[in-house]
């Protein structure tokens, strides 16, 4: 057909590449990962223990394992996401990411220099390299002297090129080990097979493992679990949570 004069013609829209034994976008992965800096080889994040151990970044407060990736949904960095379709599984690889897709680059607006007194009447005791809140806000100290004192708040890894070595140790394609999945995620730490499933219709019933009856936080969990599945099972209009208690 064709195009009336001074309408511009739409262009056709590419067509989603499918891989095959490999990642696309949409799936639902659990992945091995480590992030470092380029230029330094600093690790920043990881997902495992020996090596937050072996980096000295280790955290107790931390849940360590594979973590689920659902690919082109952000769970990951920007940089990081639209790399992974493509990807073998269980295939060990490195993926560098430029500063403008992973934390920014370097902003010199958010350098700023503040009065040492101003600091130390917020009981803040600045010295070079120290991780400070200030009114709400990340910062780092640059430098200080002479009753003055820099704070930056780029992130600290803003304007760097990172790396991630990471593996796709699981790909994920069964309705219930998806759900799993995202009942992992948010309740850490549990073992997914505690939770009983239970689907009729257009409903799903979540049995909620005893052992986290009364754990911190569990109506945010519930409720972030609840959101998650309602997005990603478009037949599922309503979600039941239930508690057993059983004569022991």
């Amino acid at each position: 057909e064709e195009v009336p004069e001074g309408v511009a013609e739409e262009e056709p829209e590419e067509e989603e590449v499918r891989y095959e034994n490999a990642v696309n976008k949409g799936d639902f992965i659990m992945v091995d990962m480590t992030g470092s800096s380029v230029e330094t080889g600093e690790v920043f994040d990881t997902s495992i223990e020996e090596t937050a151990r072996t980096e000295s970044q280790f955290d107790e407060d931390r849940t360590y394992g594979s973590r689920l990736v659902i690919v082109g949904d952000g769970y990951v960095l920007r940089g990081l996401d639209a790399k992974l379709p493509g990807i073998a599984f269980d295939e060990d690889v490195e993926i560098e990411i430029d500063p403008q897709d992973a934390f920014g680059e370097r902003n010199p607006d958010d350098m700023e220099t503040v009065p040492y007194r101003v600091l130390r009447s917020k009981g803040i005791n600045p010295y070079v390299g120290a991780e400070l809140e200030i009114d709400g806000r990340s910062a780092i100290v640059r430098s200080a002297g002479a009753g003055r004192v820099q704070v930056d708040y780029n992130h600290p890894l803003a304007g760097r090129k990172i790396v991630y070595k990471l593996k796709v140790v699981e790909h994920i394609s069964a309705e219930k080990d998806k759900m799993r999945a995202l009942l992992g995620r948010r309740f850490l730490g549990i073992e997914t097979s505690e939770f009983k499933l239970k689907k009729t219709k257009k409903k799903l019933r979540i049995g909620i493992p005893d052992q986290i009856f009364f754990g911190e936080n569990i109506q945010i969990a519930k409720r972030g679990v609840a959101l998650d599945l309602l997005r990603y099972f478009e037949e599922i209009d309503e979600i039941e949570y239930y508690e057993t208690i059983k004569r022991s």
